[in-house]
């Protein structure tokens, strides 16, 4: 009797009497007895080949109280291919079963804290991942149905099965359908794949370091950016799948990610950004202004596509989750978010503030939305120091020249920013009379000529002067392990809800680059098409740097660095060139908040402090 009054008080509260105020979902449930099983659901694709429709294994937890009552639950999913091969989190959790296969440990905190809450989580298997059938093809359609399938099978569109190869059926029947999916890095890509779609019952996504569009992962403006290939993720997350052969899968990954950098056809089958337009769910977004695996213009250019109720965090912090830099309000804020949007709590979640910035370590601020600045027009002109610079509003006239080779980086061309170097010119606005608020994703348009028939164009903001930041290259991209833990839910037998204390890991720096951005010269008038550079001719090009949301303050310099290849991120020519600026016709479209820089002469630091060069490696760090 006592369990049935209690079950009546979990999910949805009754409508609040006159002032009270909204209450959530409450930890009522018994974790301990949660329902623990597996659904195999049919994707209609045959990835591996062998005749039959693929299945995705969906583990699922879920209170065992609502069923027995006739009662449903809404669906928290995280839908991923690291579940067997490199874990989830920051404790690089995996999936573990009894040995009948029932599922035991379920990674991350979410079935801890949301199925007492009266949530059921559901953990899906990518196609040719751990115990799903068929192979992935890294964001394309096996990647996306694997999801937004399971979403179907909970909406009752779909068939499930009790077994991978099987006929008996399974039916979610302990289902609302309405289902909120979350993840960071490729699960939260996912869920924008998914979200893309437009598929019915998906309320909201919580995408947490996630790609929009995977062109944007491996290419820049095309440039090949060193990130490994499609074929090695693919081999690297189903190594441990169930014995599928996924060849002539891994084979299409190669052929159509050509490595010349065009966008094809097979780019546009992982943009998702394409179909913003059909997008219904609220959004809740976390991305690392110091992100340097997923780049930033991934957030950025959904963000300002999407036309939903949303809201997005920011942080220094690089490829790091919210539950690792901010944990308490992150919890709280999720919780509300989906109680919200899917048990229709009206606890005000979606009136506040669009956007919150992480502007020094542990100090966060609001703001009505993001991107906040509109374009203003900067152009660079000569000084006295051949190849550096002045930055303003005033065209320049002249050329100025670099000579491009291997071995360079952004981080050398930054370091000593008053002195000629060979392989970058730099222009400075000179010390900032007020704040200069950067927000929203900067461009660069540049009239260069090389001297070979090919080229590579790299372009980076640098903000000068002293701070703290978070160390977004250090070894845990801005965050540390404590030895303590903390617990965030229920914990029962091989699933516990404890997870390790982080701290900020911040570092003093006389200097940071804000902003990072990569092309392909032979790009010029078509990311779809090459065209071949004649040496000795001038090309116009306009190229998109990351998005950002930074304060530069009073007293620092906001510079504008191009260069060559920057080769701790893209590739370089067969050729290298040199290559001669003109600067009457190049600029730079920075947004900003209010007017643009207003600054005085000052001189540049000679040899800034700097933070090491981050190293960039592939997915499987998230």
């Amino acid at each position: 009797m006592l369990a049935g009054i209690l079950a009546v008080a979990a999910a949805v509260v009754a409508a609040p009497q006159s002032a009270a105020k909204p209450r959530g979902s409450e930890p009522v449930y018994d974790f301990a007895q949660a329902v623990r099983e597996t659904a195999w659901v049919d994707i209609g694709l045959d990835g591996d080949g062998d005749g039959r429709s693929d299945r995705v294994a969906a583990d699922i937890i879920r209170p065992k109280e609502p069923a027995a009552e006739g009662k449903k639950v809404p669906v928290i999913m995280d839908a991923s291919p690291y579940y067997s091969c490199c874990g989830r989190g920051n404790e690089s959790e995996l999936k573990t079963y009894d040995p009948s296969g029932r599922p035991v440990g379920f990674p991350l905190y979410y079935d801890n804290f949301f199925v007492p809450r009266g949530y059921a989580v559901v953990l899906v298997d990518l196609a040719g991942t751990n115990k799903s059938r068929g192979c992935t093809d890294i964001g394309g359609p096996s990647d996306i149905n694997s999801a937004r399938k399971v979403v179907d099978w909970l909406n009752g569109r779909a068939n499930g099965y009790t077994t991978a190869t099987g006929p008996a059926r399974t039916n979610a029947t302990w289902s609302t359908g309405a289902v909120g999916m979350i993840g960071k890095s490729y699960d939260g890509t996912v869920a924008n794949g998914v979200a893309a779609t437009g598929v019915d019952g998906l309320k909201t996504i919580v995408p947490i370091g996630a790609i929009s569009s995977w062109y944007d992962y491996y290419r820049s403006d095309g440039a090949s950016l060193r990130q490994g290939s499609p074929a090695g993720l693919a081999q690297t997350v189903s190594q441990r799948n169930g014995g599928q052969n996924c060849g002539a899968a891994n084979q299409k990954l190669t052929s159509g990610a050509t490595s010349n950098g065009d966008y094809n056809s097979f780019w546009l089958d992982r943009d998702y950004v394409q179909s913003a337009s059909k997008v219904k769910a609220s959004v809740l977004a976390s991305h690392g202004l110091g992100d340097l695996n997923v780049k930033t213009i991934n957030f950025g250019q959904w963000w300002e596509a999407l036309n939903v109720e949303r809201k997005i965090w920011l942080t220094q912090a690089g490829h790091v989750d919210p539950f690792d830099y901010r944990r308490s309000a992150w919890v709280d804020t999720l919780h509300k978010w989906f109680d919200h949007y899917l048990l229709g709590v009206d606890n005000g979640i979606e009136k506040t503030p669009g956007a919150s910035v992480e502007r020094e370590p542990d100090v966060w601020v609001d703001q009505a939305a993001w991107p906040a600045g509109s374009a203003v027009t900067l152009r660079p002109a000569s000084g006295g120091t051949p190849g550096v610079g002045t930055l303003g509003t005033t065209a320049g006239t002249g050329t100025a020249s670099f000579t491009d080779s291997s071995g360079q980086s952004s981080n050398s061309w930054a370091a000593r920013p008053t002195e000629t170097a060979s392989g970058r010119v730099l222009f400075s606005t000179g010390a900032l009379a007020k704040d200069l608020h950067v927000s929203g994703t900067a461009k660069v348009t540049v009239t260069a000529t090389p001297s070979t028939s090919t080229a590579r164009l790299s372009a980076i903001l640098v903000d000068y002067g002293p701070a703290t930041i978070r160390n977004y290259t250090g070894p845990k991209e801005g965050i540390k392990n404590e030895m303590t833990q903390s617990c965030w839910g229920a914990s029962a037998t091989g699933n516990d809800a404890c997870y390790l204390n982080t701290s900020t890991d911040a570092v003093s720096v006389g200097l940071n680059i804000i902003s990072r951005g990569w092309a392909d010269l032979a790009n010029h008038r078509s990311l779809s098409q090459e065209s071949p550079l004649a040496p000795g001719q001038p090309y116009t090009m306009t190229f998109r740097l990351a998005s950002t949301d930074h304060v530069v303050p009073q007293g620092h310099q906001l510079a504008l660095i191009i260069g060559g290849t920057d080769g701790s991120f893209i590739s370089g020519p067969s050729q290298y060139p040199k290559i001669t600026v003109d600067l009457g016709k190049t600029s730079l479209a920075l947004p900003v908040v209010g007017s643009g820089p207003s600054a005085v002469p000052a001189a540049l630091p000679a040899a800034p402090a700097q933070i090491a060069p981050a190293t960039v490696s592939g997915l499987e760090r998230g």
